[in-house]
């Protein structure tokens, strides 16, 4: 999977998990890698920091709480998702070629 997608994917893990308890980042990596992620503290941390600046997260000492917006911002990712989930989950067809 591409990195920029794998990221987008973390991230709504992360306010998936956040919107069920803070967030602890020595918590998220082995939450993230029991999921199929292979990711380091760096990038656990960059992601959390990135949904902090967007105003998703608030973070408090090694916390992360989920924020008003953040909890906007998930409920906006289920719709889009179960809108997409309906599309790109039916079967493959294979083309028909000349």
């Amino acid at each position: 999977m591409r990195a920029d997608v794998q990221n987008l994917f973390i991230g709504i893990h992360m306010l998936y998990q956040a919107h069920q308890r803070d967030l602890i980042v020595s918590d998220m990596q082995p939450e993230l890698e029991r999921l199929g992620y292979k990711v380091g503290d760096r990038e656990v941390k960059q992601e959390l920091e990135r949904l902090t600046e967007e105003n998703f997260l608030t973070s408090h000492g090694d916390g992360y709480s989920i924020t008003g917006a953040g909890i906007e911002e998930f409920k906006e990712i289920q719709r889009k998702l179960k809108e997409l989930t309906s599309e790109v989950l039916k079967p493959v067809k294979r083309k028909k070629t000349g």
